[in-house]
């Protein structure tokens, strides 16, 4: 058999599914390694997927997607970003995707060529680094220490960039840290990316769930014109909705690529399936219970779960947005955090994400998703080792 190409072959695997599939197959598991909703979807989003298939509407759509669900997504952005006043983020800089990660996939195709580097953070979502390299593009990390809260330093980012960088990739708030991006910081590193000519990639998946503090989108401090702005911002109902196997978001681009998003959509994707883009207009214009209901649940288990952490004396980061908590597990994990997570799998029957899934710095850190049943999460966290 001939070999496969080299960057696919150094795709890495990604610890969060493969700790996920160990739980998965493991009888009475409490998983608390992967972001699932847990609720039911609203009954208005089924209905009308539904209609769609009933009418037989399952012909193509426009590469970018259906007009209305494009204006959909535009007024969340406009309303949910801060960038109200920016009259040109419409319709027509909104490409409907196949859930955020096609977003990420389309956005980096775009600016990457290979041997191109790309800035991500370190503690990050692993795909950031796995799709840059199914491009040949280069990944670098930033750092995020635990010193300055993970949150980025301008100067550290600064210290990484090279004449082969082209991007910098931003996740606020963020998997897996629930660290949120303060509108000052966001300016900066607008401003780094402005500074060095480089293109922002903004991942806010979770852009609905902030806890006390805004949610602060870069494209906030974007250029207006054609030919300043540079900043792309990935976003997704999977996680907002609960429609993750639906694959439905959105890529907000710069103006002027319209012709470009729509030669890269008919090569990868065409276009998105009819049922999940009607579904996804019910989502967006109607009733938003499920969003308010979805918010109560995960910061009452984010603050219950905490308490758990506090009395066994385990250091976390205070989550301020999405839905996970970031602990502090080196009393026990023994500089393996990924080994360490199987051996608490087969010992207790519960699954974590090991920090190292996210990067170097994630050594002796775990991810522990809080969007599940209260109940699960708090027997799981029952039966970590306290630390002495």
């Amino acid at each position: 058999m001939p070999e496969l190409a080299a960057h696919v072959r150094d795709v890495p695997v990604n610890q969060i599914r493969e700790i996920t599939e160990a739980a998965w197959r493991t009888p009475g598991a409490l998983v608390l390694s992967i972001g699932e909703p847990g609720f039911p979807l609203p009954r208005h989003v089924l209905d009308a997927g539904i209609a769609c298939l009933d009418r037989d509407e399952t012909n193509y759509t426009p590469n970018a997607g259906v007009p209305a669900l494009r204006e959909a997504f535009a007024a969340r952005f406009r309303e949910r970003a801060g960038v109200g006043h920016n009259n040109r983020i419409g319709a027509e800089r909104v490409y409907v995707v196949a859930g955020a990660q096609q977003g990420l996939h389309l956005a980096m195709s775009l600016l990457l060529s290979p041997g191109d580097e790309i800035l991500i953070p370190n503690p990050g979502y692993p795909t950031f680094a796995m799709t840059s390299r199914l491009l040949n593009a280069v990944p670098v990390g930033y750092p995020l220490y635990p010193d300055h809260g993970f949150q980025p330093r301008t100067e550290d980012i600064e210290a990484l960039i090279t004449d082969r960088t082209r991007v910098l990739v931003l996740n606020s708030p963020s998997n897996p840290l629930g660290a949120v991006l303060a509108e000052e910081l966001t300016r900066e590193l607008v401003e780094l990316a402005r500074r060095h000519d480089l293109w922002v990639i903004s991942d806010e998946c979770y852009e609905a769930f902030t806890y006390d503090v805004p949610h602060v989108s870069p494209a906030r401090f974007d250029g207006e014109l054609p030919g300043e702005a540079r900043v792309f911002t990935s976003l997704t109902l999977s996680k907002t909705y609960g429609l993750t196997g639906l694959r439905i978001g959105a890529l907000v681009c710069p103006p002027g690529l319209e012709q470009k998003m729509n030669n890269v959509m008919e090569s990868i994707v065409s276009c998105v399936a009819s049922p999940s883009q009607y579904a996804a207009i019910a989502a967006l214009t109607g009733p938003q219970d499920y969003v308010r209901h979805a918010h109560e649940h995960y910061r009452a288990n984010r603050d219950a779960a905490s308490a758990v952490l506090g009395s066994k004396g385990i250091p976390y980061l205070k989550a301020d947005g999405a839905f996970y908590l970031w602990a502090d597990v080196s009393h026990v994990s023994g500089g393996d955090v990924r080994a360490w997570v199987r051996r608490f799998l087969a010992d207790s029957g519960v699954a974590l994400a090991p920090g190292t899934a996210f990067g170097s710095i994630g050594e002796g850190w775990v991810r522990i998703a809080l969007c599940g049943k209260r109940e699960e999460l708090l027997e799981g966290l029952s039966r970590l080792p306290e630390r002495v």
